[in-house]
């Protein structure tokens, strides 16, 4: 199976200090992948090199697109990654807090707009049509999160739980293949994080996607990942199954502790 993302050998320097080594990596098409590791492993810095806020110091990232040719991600702007179809969220939360619920999704979706200057000057019948269509995608967005209630709500009158899944419908937005979560679950009360867990696996059946997400929560990651990497100061320390990093002794030492239960 061709992966729909490959990272071969990555390598991130910054100044002195190597925050990633050789780093090899892939996701398949379908999967749920998570990527977890103690505070300061680099995994952000990880998500940030494949987004193109960070250029990797070496190593390469290829992505499989469907029904397009393979291309690498190297040296390419965030904008250009995210019409390629990889989307993110953040593990700070990063709305646009005086905007309502519906247009900090609109935002999103302007990648996948046509209407340039002209357009928004002369409003013509293309470009209110594709205004509209805009509309009405975000509102489906905001559908399969459940937050159809809050359209015209301020971001920042949501309780929390609720803006980490807007940050998950502003992805979705830009029609990823690829969607990558950054502690979704951060912050969140067990409720809420069952309710994540059972959203995450939702719209990667019913939207087709591929995810890879960093997580410190293990019930979630150990619930809903088909497969699991596992970094340890910028080192790729193990990979595998669930049931097999769980047992792995270098992650137990590293990572999850003498106590862990699967």
């Amino acid at each position: 199976m061709q992966p729909v993302l490959d990272v071969k050998k990555l390598t991130m320097d910054f100044g002195g200090l190597r925050a990633l080594e050789g780093i090899d990596l892939q996701v398949n098409r379908g999967e749920i992948v998570a990527l977890i590791g103690p505070n300061g492993a680099g995994k952000t810095t990880f998500f940030n090199c494949i987004t193109g806020i960070y250029e990797p110091s070496g190593g390469d990232m290829i992505i499989n697109p469907p029904d397009k040719p393979a291309k690498r991600i190297n040296k390419l702007k965030p904008n250009t990654v995210t019409e390629s179809g990889l989307a993110r969220t953040f593990q700070n939360i990063r709305l646009f807090q005086k905007m309502t619920v519906l247009e900090n999704v609109m935002v999103a979706r302007h990648c996948r707009t046509r209407s340039g200057i002209l357009g928004a000057i002369f409003r013509g019948t293309k470009t209110c049509a594709e205004e509209q269509e805009m509309v009405d995608f975000s509102y489906r967005m905001l559908e399969k999160v459940g937050l159809e209630g809050y359209v015209n709500d301020l971001a920042q009158e949501l309780p929390y739980g609720a803006q980490r899944r807007l940050e998950i419908a502003r992805a979705m937005a830009t029609e990823p293949f690829l969607l990558l979560l950054d502690e979704p679950a951060a912050g969140m009360n067990p409720r809420e994080t069952r309710e994540l867990d059972a959203l995450i696996t939702r719209i990667r059946d019913e939207e087709n996607l591929s995810i890879l997400l960093i997580e410190h929560d293990m019930k979630l990651v150990m619930s809903i990942s088909q497969r699991i990497y596992v970094l340890d100061y910028g080192k790729m320390i193990a990979r595998g199954t669930p049931a097999e990093v769980a047992a792995d002794p270098n992650v137990v030492k590293a990572y999850l502790g003498e106590t862990f239960d699967a």
